[in-house]
């Protein structure tokens, strides 16, 4: 079975940028708060606001994006 590295990273992509999204939301409350700032130092921009989070929302999409293509190209590779 091959997997679709497209498909896999899209995937990964979306439910991370929401996950990121959601939290840097959540964060301009006060929860969590301490953990998008530690994001933050991974992803420039992504801190507790409305555009923060936004930012935070492209950059984990194309962070998870590259590794779930990773991850599916290798598996690929790897069950031949």
């Amino acid at each position: 079975m091959k997997l679709d590295a497209k498909a896999l990273g899209l995937s990964c992509g979306i439910i991370w940028a929401l996950a990121l999204l959601i939290l840097g939301i959540t964060a301009m409350n006060g929860f969590g708060s301490e953990f998008v700032s530690l994001l933050g130092s991974m992803y420039v921009g992504y801190e507790a606001t409305l555009l923060g989070a936004v930012v935070g929302g492209i950059w984990g999409f194309a962070d998870a994006f590259v590794g779930g293509w990773v991850l599916a190209v290798l598996y690929n590779k790897l069950a031949k």
